[in-house]
């Protein structure tokens, strides 16, 4: 099915405005991504280009820049969340689930929700077989925490022609690729629909830092300008906002303190709560099935 075919346009001006319990205005929710890099292939990134051009195996330089996110980086962003007081999602390859266990116990210790994310860092398109590499992420994932994650995000947001619908048939219930949405969207598949819960690729760490080469102070400007204009919009219609961490770039020295001080500026607004994308889903799916008025068309 093409991207196009699973779901219409719907412009956000007009929708039937979307209420979060409590009088609050907006969900913020916190994915961090933690990946395995084979060492016996090519690097999914790099941050050194070798010297005579190609890509050399072993890549040491470029697979020991991923691995100082595991070892160092991503204790790190742990820190800064237990000391924000926010819940996260863990988006983890099923594979790094076998390689890091200290970091999905940490993870499960603090009841964060555990998000598939491929078996290893490759692209869905290049795996040999998807539906047993969603089953092998899936197996890996209940193994550690007891329970079968209900979203999925693709490496890279990499999808083929399929996969809703395989996600669908292996027990999913929500997306992360589809970042077209400041609300939940439905995505048709050939079964029943699977929702897709707004992710970002501007307050998306590998886009800022590694494709855009922005200094490190970049990531609290632009995710607290973006987190102040969604939260104009949502006076009239809930949003979700997300806000994406890799330990390996965002874990680094120089640019942690402002990813804190991004949690800081959105913890400073009373209506506005951190979730985890499960608990978004379960907002979502009880505020599509209840009666809400349409947004006023009219100008104030």
């Amino acid at each position: 099915m093409r991207p196009s075919e699973r779901l219409g346009y719907n412009p956000i001006d007009g929708r039937p405005a979307l209420r979060l319990p409590g009088g609050k205005r907006m969900m913020v929710w916190v994915i961090v991504n933690v990946e395995t890099w084979s060492d016996t292939e090519p690097m999914p990134r790099t941050v050194l280009t070798p010297p005579a051009g190609g890509i050399p195996a072993p890549d040491v330089p470029n697979w020991a820049w991923h691995e100082y996110g595991n070892r160092i980086g991503f204790w790190r962003i742990l820190a800064a969340l237990d000391r924000q007081r926010v819940p996260a999602s863990l988006a983890i390859n099923g594979q790094a689930v076998e390689h890091y266990p200290q970091i999905a116990r940490a993870a499960l210790d603090r009841g964060w929700e555990f998000i598939g994310h491929g078996f290893t860092q490759k692209n869905m398109q290049k795996v040999e077989d998807e539906r047993a590499d969603i089953r092998a992420t899936t197996r890996a994932i209940e193994s550690a925490t007891g329970v079968r994650p209900r979203g999925w995000l693709g490496p890279g947001l990499t999808e083929t022609w399929e996969t809703p619908d395989i996600l669908v048939e292996e027990g999913y219930e929500y997306v992360c690729d589809w970042v077209l949405d400041d609300q939940p969207v439905e995505l048709a598949t050939r079964t029943s629909p699977i929702v897709n819960i707004p992710y970002t690729q501007e307050c998306n760490d590998v886009a800022m830092m590694l494709i855009q080469h922005h200094p490190a102070r970049e990531y609290f400007q632009r995710a607290a300008d973006q987190f102040d204009q969604l939260y104009r919009d949502s006076a009239e219609s809930a949003r979700v906002m997300a806000l994406v961490v890799h330990p390996y770039i965002m874990g680094a020295p120089h640019r942690l303190k402002y990813f804190e001080q991004a949690l800081q500026h959105i913890r400073a607004h009373e209506d506005v709560e951190f979730q985890t994308g499960e608990r978004i889903l379960d907002w979502y799916l009880q505020a599509r099935s209840t009666p809400r008025r349409h947004k006023s068309l009219v100008a104030d």
